[in-house]
């Protein structure tokens, strides 16, 4: 049998451990980050426009470099808490470095066909958002991303492609 003392004593540890896991819980929820969507800064590169290209324009050309050092930052801002850091999925959300792998397993002729319907589901997804049954698997991005950070992104993945 345990004194009174006793029993205090180990309630009043069974709360300190749960004022503990309670902290380290919150931390870790709070390390997600802000989930609010960020502007990028993409004046350095070439202006589109305001009609959506359905092409990327930066996949290759003098611009390109500029394209993924700016969609780099874009979505380590905006995709890595789901998509992960690097564009390396954890497993919460698509690798996006293998969205387009299949097209080039294609032969030529059908590859560019398979590129652009890829190209116009990732620029559909990121405007629109995804939702389904109610929940929202990601938030749309229209209004907040330009044109040119959507594609400095897509730029960005393409140079992170893998067919693994």
């Amino acid at each position: 049998m345990y004194t009174l003392s006793q029993r205090l004593c180990a309630l009043g540890w069974l709360r300190v451990c749960s004022a503990a896991a309670g902290t380290v819980l919150t931390c870790v929820v709070l390390a997600h980050g802000n989930v609010t969507p960020q502007a990028v800064d993409t004046h350095t590169l070439p202006q589109l426009g305001g009609d959506w290209r359905t092409d990327n324009p930066y996949s290759t050309g003098s611009a390109t470099q500029e394209a993924i050092r700016v969609g780099s930052s874009g979505f380590n801002q905006n995709c890595a808490r789901c998509h992960g850091l690097e564009a390396i999925s954890g497993g919460i959300a698509p690798d996006l470095r293998k969205l387009d792998a299949e097209c080039f397993d294609m032969e030529e002729s059908a590859r560019a066909d398979c590129v652009k319907t890829f190209q116009a589901y990732f620029i559909g997804t990121v405007r629109g958002g995804r939702t389904r049954d109610g929940r929202v698997y990601m938030p749309p991005f229209e209004g907040i991303l330009n044109q040119e950070a959507i594609w400095a992104i897509k730029t960005y993945l393409e140079s992170r492609r893998t067919r693994e």
